[in-house]
């Protein structure tokens, strides 16, 4: 099969290499589709995989075309998305049903090979069917969908809070698109390119709720549309000292903050902010990844909303978002290295790059 091989930091080689065999328990996937997360472009350029050589990619969706030993064979033929996360389930964290966290995983794209290949061999528990309606575009945004709904989570929502999103990459844009259909009636967004503000404006978000921070001072912004109180909820998807303080010094007394950014360096907190944290009573959150078995350790239904993989496929087979539109570049397989390097090197706008594999059925 052909796949991109990451055989060192920076040495990502489009070739042939050998079709893997499912073994027992696992599925062979024929990829449809797989999208680029941002923490790819480190690990491929950067900071190198935890092994290697590696084929990355852990956003991804296609059809069963082969079951290893144990696995049922109705599963052939099926279309399917694919959680990346595969637990020991032996851990303290596995052992209390919170698999996300789980202290000794493996992981598709990270810590074995991954979807930026022609076929790639998953754990068969790992899989959820695809609703017919949904298509495969749909399906390998159901990752990120899924952590930013876990993300949500986190913090929990009430109908008069005022929400702010500070970094509208794919994930805060996600963040914006599923509290929007939650019904969050007003929503403060934190962006820093003209393409954001497109986006975010056609989400819903209103014009006098878009803060550009190139050209206003967030925290006047913020103090100034939110009456003075600050926000209620606040997400921070930077990962930046700059941004995290923000959220602090931005959040109303009483307030929960959400980390969601990956850290790009160290962080560290000034006194002035760290006081902030107490005597405002603030809930500092951080989020990782998202829910996909259920406590019992089953994967879920698809009609099931108890995890967030089964809520996010729910809203997309009912049509209520269309994580799709936020699709920016499509390239073949062949192609993808280019998609890679306009993200490293941020030489186009891009929102979500992904390699489909064939004209998606269905948009």
């Amino acid at each position: 099969m052909k796949a991109w091989v990451l055989h060192d930091i920076g040495a990502l080689a489009y070739e042939e290499t050998e079709r893997p065999r499912p073994e027992k328990g696992e599925v062979l996937v024929a990829v449809k589709a797989a999208g680029v997360c941002g923490s790819d472009i480190p690990r491929i350029y950067r900071d190198g995989a935890h092994r290697m050589p590696l084929i990355p990619g852990h956003e991804f969706a296609g059809r069963v075309v082969e079951t290893g030993s144990g696995v049922d064979r109705a599963w052939i033929g099926k279309r399917v998305g694919v959680f990346p996360l595969i637990p020991c389930r032996a851990c303290i964290a596995c052992r209390k049903g919170r698999y996300e966290m789980c202290r000794q995983y493996g992981y598709l794209g990270s810590r074995r090979d991954g979807g930026f290949a022609e076929y790639v061999s998953v754990p068969a528990d790992n899989l959820i069917e695809l609703p017919e309606n949904v298509s495969y575009e749909q399906a390998a945004m159901l990752e990120p969908l899924a952590v930013a709904a876990h993300a949500i989570g986190r913090v929990g929502l009430h109908e008069e809070d005022t929400v702010a999103v500070c970094g509208l990459g794919t994930i805060g844009l996600l963040l914006v698109m599923l509290l929007l259909e939650r019904g969050a009636r007003k929503i403060l967004a934190v962006g820093n390119k003209d393409h954001q503000k497109k986006q975010a404006l056609m989400l819903g978000i209103l014009p006098e709720n878009f803060c550009d921070s190139r050209e206003e001072d967030v925290k006047e912004w913020v103090s100034r549309r939110s009456e003075g109180a600050g926000a209620d909820v606040f997400f921070e998807c930077v990962g930046k000292n700059e941004t995290i303080s923000q959220a602090v010094d931005l959040t109303a007394p009483g307030g929960r903050v959400c980390m969601v950014g990956n850290p790009d360096t160290d962080v560290a907190l000034s006194k002035p902010v760290y006081w902030k944290i107490l005597r405002n009573q603030l809930l500092l959150t951080g989020t990782w990844n998202s829910s996909f078995f259920d406590k019992k350790g089953a994967a879920p239904d698809r009609r099931g909303k108890d995890t967030d993989w089964g809520y996010v496929l729910s809203l997309l087979e009912s049509g209520r978002i269309a994580p799709q539109k936020l699709i920016s570049h499509r390239f073949a397989l062949e192609g993808l290295d280019r998609g890679l390097r306009i993200m490293r090197d941020k030489s186009e706008d891009y929102l979500k790059v992904m390699t489909v594999f064939e004209t998606p059925d269905r948009a």
